[in-house]
């Protein structure tokens, strides 16, 4: 669950339009805390439940308030501090590996605030990739039906995706146009001597596509390098190739500077 904790008026007008905006972006179940009582006990017993917090209050606040509870970074469940004005995210707990970078990101995109990231990848925009494979002449409800299972997954939505990606036998899949053209995404295609270099990321390698069609995972590697090719930098395989009867989908990452 998410609990937006807000401790003045304003605070409390800003979580409630996050609220709003959660609904709008598939986030789990949220609630506003308005003044919890007693504050300290409520803070904490949510964050030993593993809720995802936003406190709309001063960064001190929250630390001393939950400095007694704290465990790790592998451990704590992700907390966002906000300004009550909403102009400053700031991912205070579990940033990279909680998630609450790419949560916070996800906020500060919701409402035009600054996010505020002090971990190893300070003020960078992450550029979300989708690669996707399909047998020939696959359906769209095939096709649309994974992509939007693989966004949910990952707490994203489709207009946070830069572009659609796959090898180029699929240049011509009409589906897969038909899906880029549904979103305004860019569709476009690389041939595998353009993916081989991403088969060191890859989370798994098929031989039988390998025969096929010369790469050991289409849609992983087309995610990769679009990500690659839009920032320059190293990408990394945010969501793990998934697959339905027809298709694949797999979602990559990679961060350019704001």
């Amino acid at each position: 669950m998410i609990r937006f904790i807000a401790l003045t008026p304003a605070g409390e007008s800003l979580a409630q339009k996050l609220l709003s905006k959660g609904v709008q972006n598939n986030w789990p179940d949220a609630v506003v805390d308005y003044k919890p009582k007693p504050f300290a006990e409520f803070v904490q017993t949510g964050f030993k439940n593993g809720d995802w917090l936003v406190f709309i209050c001063a960064t001190g606040i929250v630390m001393r308030t939950l400095a007694p509870v704290l465990q790790d970074k592998y451990q704590d469940p992700p907390v966002l501090v906000l300004d009550e004005d909403g102009k400053f995210v700031i991912p205070l707990l579990s940033g990279h590996e909680g998630g609450a970078n790419e949560w916070g990101a996800q906020v500060a995109a919701s409402l035009g605030a600054q996010l505020v990231m002090t971990t190893a990848k300070p003020y960078l925009n992450p550029i979300y990739t989708l690669g996707m494979g399909c047998e020939r002449n696959c359906p769209l409800e095939f096709i649309e039906s994974l992509m939007l299972e693989a966004l949910a997954q990952k707490g994203l939505t489709p207009n946070q995706i830069h572009s659609l990606n796959s090898i180029d036998i699929k240049a011509d899949e009409t589906n897969l146009i038909a899906l880029a053209d549904k979103y305004h995404w860019d569709f476009n295609t690389y041939s595998a001597k353009e993916l081989a270099p991403m088969e060191l990321l890859l989370s798994t390698k098929s031989d039988y596509i390998f025969s096929t069609v010369g790469v050991y995972g289409v849609a992983e590697s087309a995610a990769l390098l679009a990500a690659q090719m839009e920032t320059g930098k190293e990408p990394e395989l945010m969501l793990n190739k998934i697959k339905n009867a027809k298709a694949t989908c797999a979602v990559a990452r990679s961060y350019q500077s704001r």
